[in-house]
């Protein structure tokens, strides 16, 4: 890593309604409310533990590679090139 490694970090976050979409297309019956509940329950305790120099990255309806491409620039990698 170096002398001087440098830490980016990123929240990746979506909204309540993106992240039942999301679940309902993978978890059936109760299982799926019990992720919905666990998941809010989790995506608020992120938010607020989470200090505000951690980068927010909404992944709500945007491909792969575009979230990809926004994490990368914020770390400066690519230009590190």
């Amino acid at each position: 890593m170096g002398d001087r490694p440098r830490v980016t970090a990123v929240l990746l976050t979506a909204s309540d309604a993106v992240t039942r979409r999301r679940l309902a297309g993978r978890e059936i019956g109760s299982a799926l409310r019990r992720h919905i509940e666990r998941g809010i329950i989790v995506a608020r305790e992120l938010e607020e533990a989470a200090p505000d120099w951690v980068h927010r990255v909404d992944t709500g309806d945007r491909t792969v590679a575009g979230i990809a491409a926004e994490v990368i620039g914020l770390t400066g990698w690519m230009a590190e090139r």
